[in-house]
């Protein structure tokens, strides 16, 4: 049996899981003020689980506004040891179509101003992140969506954007000559912090569209976005579902230690006041 809770971060369209019991909404207080919204805890395919609405169960948190540290903060307080981040993406291959499922390996950046490190004000770190994805769990989620007989994708680079909105032609085109595969707006910043707190992290990633490079389909809206990621969402559960009592034993990935040798501060140099705010995160190494 795996000793640590199974996190699940849900994405546009997926706002709870059915089949969850003994169910606890937990409202976490953390360093970097709020999350999302509270935490729902319980227990899915008799497994620890904790499941977060990425967006807000109402959906009024815009991918600019995510706080994510206090997301990934929250789901290390709850004793998260994996977590599985279902999110909505355009496609940027012809071989990847709306409703197919990807499991991508690589992240590319393309935000601007967000925060995503628990480093600085004090403390100066550095993990890596030349593999950002956590192999163990990916391949759980690909065995699973083909479980559930999902069309699905494995390995490939995601394109995270600023948004709200989507991309200009001109960056649709230049992403497509970058070759990669994806493109979303909120994975990147979740697996940084993941990787600094040593949680697994891996994307489930519905697509819904060809954003707007495809001159044999409709440019991207939210209307379309909206159609697909409701019939793909009763996918993104069966593979969960699925992934779940996959997840056994103790972790044995490179994840678990990942901030191991990663502080270059020396301890005795961090104010205390930094101690404490980042002990739920590093405490063991501090």
């Amino acid at each position: 049996m795996t000793n640590g809770r199974i996190g699940i971060i849900g994405g546009s369209g997926l706002y709870n899981i059915e089949g969850i019991t003994d169910v606890e909404n937990i409202k976490v207080e953390t360093p970097f003020g709020k999350p999302s919204d509270q935490f729902i805890t319980g227990n899915l395919e008799g497994k620890s689980v904790v499941f977060l609405p990425r967006h807000g169960r109402h959906h009024n948190v815009l991918p600019s506004e995510l706080n994510f540290r206090a997301n990934i903060y929250g789901m290390k307080k709850l004793g998260v040891e994996r977590i599985i981040a279902v999110s909505a993406v355009g496609s940027m291959k012809e071989e990847i179509k709306p409703l197919d499922i990807v499991i991508p390996d690589q992240f590319l950046d393309r935000t601007s101003g967000r925060i995503g490190t628990f480093f600085g004000g004090g403390i100066v770190g550095h993990v890596s992140l030349a593999d950002p994805v956590c192999s163990v769990l990916a391949e759980i989620l690909h065995k699973a969506a083909k479980n559930a007989g999902a069309t699905v994708h494995k390995g490939g680079t995601y394109v995270c954007i600023e948004g709200p909105q989507f991309s200009t032609r001109a960056e649709s085109l230049t992403y497509r000559q970058w070759g990669v595969s994806i493109i979303g707006m909120t994975n990147l910043q979740e697996a940084k912090l993941a990787r600094e707190a040593e949680i697994c992290y891996s994307t489930l990633a519905l697509s819904t569209d060809y954003d707007c490079w495809h001159e044999g389909e409709e440019d991207v809206t939210a209307e379309i976005v909206l159609q697909n990621i409701m019939k793909n969402v009763d996918m993104a559960k069966a593979i969960i579902k699925y992934a779940i009592p996959m997840i056994e034993g103790e972790r044995g990935c490179g994840c678990v230690n990942a901030a191991s040798n990663a502080i270059v501060t020396q301890k005795e140099n961090i104010p205390d006041v930094v101690k404490e705010r980042l002990r739920v995160i590093f405490g063991k190494y501090l």
